[in-house]
């Protein structure tokens, strides 16, 4: 019955996010290559943060404001799990197990990411722009937030990111997932206009 379903894919959202979170465990040789070469990318942009925020106000004033809004909104968590809720329920309600499984993948996707930047924001402790102290000043570790000190990494750039790449894999049409990738880069680029996040927040 309905809440049976329900039950079976609230453990289902469980096991994603403990699945996401237990697979360094089983990283072979690639996998910690790949984390070597993301590493060294961030670390490489952190030196050109300064850098890349200076340049864009060359065009920030220019950039049209619905877009900017768009990438701030759509990228937050409130709004990602009413979108993600409502396909879900849809799924769950229409009984179309499709739909459902795409929900259960969204939302477990998101509510690991999620989760993970939330902790992150509070170890690492650094300062957004918008705080004009700098790429190099950081406030570590925190239980509470500390508003202006958490821009490392970008939550809402992991939140639209991961919501486009569980979509697109839905299609095999490499013009479609190239699309959806677009819209789910537009929260970083927000980000930065805004001056939320350092480049290299986004990237990583």
């Amino acid at each position: 019955n309905l809440w049976q379903t329900f039950t079976y894919d609230l453990g289902n959202i469980a096991g994603g996010m403990g699945y996401a979170y237990t697979r360094p465990l089983q990283w072979k040789k690639k996998q910690w290559a790949n984390f070597g070469y993301i590493a060294a990318g961030t670390a490489a942009l952190y030196t050109i943060d300064d850098n890349v925020d200076e340049w864009a106000n060359n065009w920030r004033a220019d950039t049209p404001r619905w877009l900017v809004d768009y990438g701030n909104i759509y990228g937050g968590p409130n709004t990602n799990y009413r979108l993600t809720g409502a396909v879900y329920l849809a799924g769950l309600f229409t009984k179309n197990p499709k739909l459902r499984r795409t929900g259960v993948l969204l939302i477990s996707s998101a509510s690991a990411a999620g989760l993970l930047q939330q902790v992150s924001k509070r170890i690492v402790g650094r300062g957004r722009p918008k705080a004009n102290v700098g790429k190099d000043v950081f406030d570590p570790i925190h239980f509470d937030r500390v508003f202006n000190f958490d821009s490392f990494p970008s939550g809402h750039v992991m939140l639209g990111f991961t919501n486009a790449y569980v979509v697109a894999k839905h299609f095999d049409n490499p013009w479609i997932k190239a699309g959806l990738y677009t819209v789910g880069s537009i929260p970083g680029f927000a980000r930065i206009v805004d001056r939320f996040h350092w480049i290299s927040d986004v990237a990583f």
